[in-house]
């Protein structure tokens, strides 16, 4: 999936915001970090994009989804 819009809002992986920048530039900067552009608030205006390890994210993600189960079941 790429992003489309012209100007994205960049969040760093510490969490700081670098502001307003073209999505090629953005790009750039995570490219240089060897990090990826991740798209997280697409309907705000510009997007919010944030630079970070995008396997990571998958990592953290899948766990909260098993953590989640988990604690599902042992509700039942």
């Amino acid at each position: 999936m790429r992003i489309t819009a012209p100007t994205v809002v960049v969040i760093d992986d510490a969490g700081q915001n670098l502001g307003v920048m073209s999505t090629s530039q953005a790009l750039q900067t995570a490219a240089e970090q060897d990090m990826d552009l991740i798209e997280v608030s697409p309907l705000a205006n510009p997007p919010v994009c944030r630079i970070m390890d995008f396997g990571k994210w998958q990592y953290l993600q899948s766990q909260k989804v098993k953590k989640q189960k988990t604690l599902d079941t042992k509700n039942i």
